[in-house]
């Protein structure tokens, strides 16, 4: 999938997303302002490896990219972010990266307790915090899941699990891995079409989580562009 390119030259802040619906959504504020936006596909996988070409393609040019923001939407927990409003991630967080263990008292070990990697990246606390004052939206853990949530009993797990958590989607987690490897900051956006739950089709509300993703955008970009020119003036 194709990136939507800015016409402004030299951006350094790249906005991924999963599908074209959300790319779209993004674009309305982020085009004009000379940021670029692409819809990598859903998941970790797809996330990483997408993001990770995009970033060594613009490194090859000599411009890369020092941020990258893994946006779109996703499940909420009630009732720290309800449908309709937006989630800036403190933490970005592998809820379901490891392996199942009898020992302890979690039926579950991280990647990290296993010791064989990161199960969380820390965005830039002063700019994303920053993001989320300007968005209005609740800023705390966002967690990357390869199987979204079914089921109120995974629900309470995972919040039981990951205190504060505010949502959970599939590909904060993937982008993240991506930037750290080539050495750029991380952020990560949701906009909550539903709550994370029982699955229930009917009760989510894609379109109007994709209208607070652009109004959190159009609010956003004005700190992202800030935060470019500060990058400039490091170069």
């Amino acid at each position: 999938m194709s990136p939507v390119r800015s016409r402004r030259p030299a951006a350094s802040v790249l906005v991924v997303t999963a599908v074209p619906a959300e790319r779209d959504a993004v674009a309305v504020a982020c085009a004009p302002a000379g940021i670029d936006v692409l819809a990598a596909g859903a998941g970790p996988a797809a996330a990483a490896a997408r993001t990770a070409v995009a970033l060594e393609r613009r490194a090859a040019e000599g411009r890369p990219y020092g941020l990258v923001v893994s946006a779109g939407i996703g499940g909420g927990f009630a009732p720290l972010a309800p449908v309709g409003s937006v989630a800036v991630a403190s933490e970005i967080v592998a809820a379901d990266l490891g392996a199942e263990t009898p020992a302890g008292p979690e039926p579950f070990a991280s990647v990290a307790e296993l010791g064989f990697g990161t199960a969380v990246h820390l965005p830039p606390e002063g700019l994303a915090r920053a993001v989320a004052e300007a968005a209005g939206a609740a800023y705390g853990p966002v967690l990357t899941v390869s199987t979204a949530t079914g089921t109120a009993e995974r629900a309470a797990l995972l919040a039981r699990r990951h205190p504060g958590a505010l949502a959970e989607a599939m590909e904060g987690f993937g982008v993240a891995e991506a930037a750290a490897v080539c050495g750029a900051a991380v952020l990560e956006v949701r906009a909550v079409s539903n709550a994370v739950g029982p699955r229930d089709r009917a009760a989510w509300r894609f379109a109007e989580a994709l209208d607070a993703l652009t109004a959190a955008f159009g609010r956003i970009v004005p700190v992202l562009d800030g935060w470019r020119d500060h990058d400039r003036r490091q170069d």
